[in-house]
């Protein structure tokens, strides 16, 4: 509530209200650069990489910031494990005795994050385990105890509060249908680690898993994970996607009905199944490459109390090339809005606070690496970071702006989690534009961005992102950005379409990097710690560092 009378205040005594200090057209320049071929899709560890840091520096350079990487450098070096499932893999089950073959990215999509060369599994048991959620402070466990070692574990995906009716046991447990961490599959494939099992498969449906196949499908066989002291021994063998027909077919086969179990699987007394009389094998190659990216850092010290900080951030990866072009002859999967947009942002808003008075508590810059393959660059900062934590006052980060025109409001990713969200409502309410939650909280938006990373640690975060449901356009309204968000996700997401256009309409886009300028100017000149809001499962994390912090 102090952060946000006090910017309040400062908003008030402001003539005009809003400066408009973002440039758009650099917003966009930017954008189209980065989106370019010459970037090839910003792949992590991939020939292009280099052009993409040496290009963030140079910008980070001409904004005015300090280098805030590993020893007074620009970077912060990530170290990484590229595996590949090579072409043609063997995949099927077996239903009574007869081998019933899975077509790779057509039925089935699996990947390995274990720096193997190989995997080959023969006629293992199948298992479901419903959510495989084991929450004992919400009092749920979908285990039971059940052994499932060397087994394949077939999960749901979301949480059992995902399609919970009035009467079920899951209703109300996990926040109605508002994601928890416990309905991301990355959470799926730990549990499915932990407990042994050689294979995690997901059935795949997109409601709950908050996009479609094609997204499944698009890294084809490839993944990023951070090198690790195991060797990768923690992580679970393989992991993947069951396409949903598929899925039913084969717990028919097994004399079960996936609707059924969907039921079953919404209370608390479900017990994992196996299915009778089907195995699974697989046998395929794997390429194993160790590689290193980068984080790119910068700051503007603090004047006041430079061991105090805020942050803005932004990842500078995608998706890399496709096998094949698409129906325009592309082949590169750009990523321009996600996130492409986000790091222009960041020259932007570098750009603006350099020009201004110093800010009382420093402010860091974040180009993270690695995330759209779970997070790993803010991830490896966590583990490592280059400023402490406990005394960051708060983050912000940009992941997908919209190009379609000016709102009336700016849709919230996870709304109610902080008293960050106080200080922005000021901040949207002196634009002439409010907060409104996100409308689509089961996609779990929330727990896929790299703000994330720092929650976890207790960071007070804003994420900016407009997949969360339709903006409210002045031109069009919701139903418009609704329509866009639609277009978006089903023919651009992590796909060739995800291009730079000349005929982007950007001035959404500059109102929302414009909002959490200005509500980081305060934060960044305040003395004021925001505080994680009753409920949030990230209040205690920052509690134990309260000593840290004046």
């Amino acid at each position: 509530m102090r952060l946000a009378l006090a910017l309040t205040a400062i908003l008030l005594v402001a003539a005009p209200a809003w400066a408009g200090e973002i440039d758009g057209k650099t917003l966009s320049e930017d954008t189209r650069i980065l989106a370019s071929d010459d970037f090839e899709g910003r792949s992590p560890g991939a020939a292009a990489e280099p052009k993409t840091i040496e290009y963030i520096i140079k910008r980070y350079k001409e904004s005015g910031l300090e280098p805030a990487g590993d020893n007074g450098g620009w970077t912060q070096t990530v170290p990484m494990v590229r595996t590949q499932v090579l072409p043609d893999p063997a995949l099927s089950a077996k239903v009574g005795g007869k081998a019933r073959p899975l077509e790779m990215l057509k039925d089935i999509y699996v990947n390995t994050v274990r720096p193997t060369e190989a995997i080959k599994v023969v006629d293992l048991p199948i298992v479901f385990v419903g959510y495989g959620v084991h929450a004992p402070e919400r009092g749920w466990d979908d285990w039971k105890g059940v052994d499932v070692k060397g087994k394949i574990v077939v999960f749901l995906i979301n949480d059992p509060d995902f399609e919970a009716q009035a009467g079920d046991d899951a209703a109300g447990k996990f926040g109605g249908k508002a994601m928890t961490f416990y309905g991301r599959w990355v959470y799926k494939y730990e549990e499915a680690a932990r407990r042994g099992a050689a294979g995690a498969l997901i059935v795949h449906e997109t409601p709950g898993a908050g996009y479609g196949w094609v997204t499944v499908i698009a890294p084809r066989g490839s993944n990023l994970d951070v090198a690790r002291a195991d060797g990768g021994a923690g992580r679970v063998p393989f992991q993947g996607w069951l396409e949903r027909g598929v899925a039913a077919e084969l717990l028919a086969s097994g004399g079960l009905d996936l609707e059924t179990l969907k039921k079953q699987a919404r209370t608390a007394g479900f017990n994992p199944v196996e299915l009778k009389g089907v195995t699974f094998s697989a046998d395929f190659k794997v390429s194993v490459k160790r590689v290193e990216s980068r984080n790119v850092l910068g700051k503007i010290p603090g004047a006041k109390r430079p061991n105090e900080s805020i942050a803005y951030a932004a990842h500078w990866d995608a998706y890399g090339m496709a096998d094949q072009p698409d129906a325009q002859g592309r082949r590169v999967k750009a990523g321009a809005l996600d996130d492409a947009i986000g790091v222009a942002g960041l020259f932007e808003i570098a750009r603006v606070l350099k020009a201004g008075p110093a800010p009382e508590r420093t402010v860091l810059f974040a180009a993270w690496t690695g995330e759209e393959q779970g997070l790993l660059g803010s991830e490896w900062f966590a583990q490592h970071p280059t400023v402490p934590l406990e005394t960051m006052a708060g983050a912000y980060t940009l992941d997908v702006l919209q190009p379609v025109g000016l709102s009336r409001d700016v849709v919230l990713i996870g709304a109610g989690q902080n008293e960050m969200e106080d200080g922005l409502a000021v901040a949207a309410k002196a634009q002439g534009r409010v907060i409104t939650p996100d409308a689509k909280p089961e996609r779990g938006l929330f727990y896929r961005a790299d703000h994330f990373s720092l929650a976890k640690r207790g960071v007070p975060v804003i994420l900016i992102m407009a997949l969360g449901g339709g903006p409210d356009l002045v031109v069009g309204g919701r139903e418009a950005g609704d329509k866009w968000v639609s277009d978006y996700t089903a023919t651009a997401y992590h796909q060739t379409g995800d291009a730079w256009s000349p005929d982007w309409d950007l001035s959404g886009a500059v109102q929302d990097v414009e909002l959490v300028l200005e509500a980081g100017k305060v934060l960044a000149n305040s003395t004021d710690w925001p505080n994680w809001k009753a409920g949030s499962e990230f209040g205690s994390v920052r509690e134990r560092s309260a000593g840290s912090r004046p």
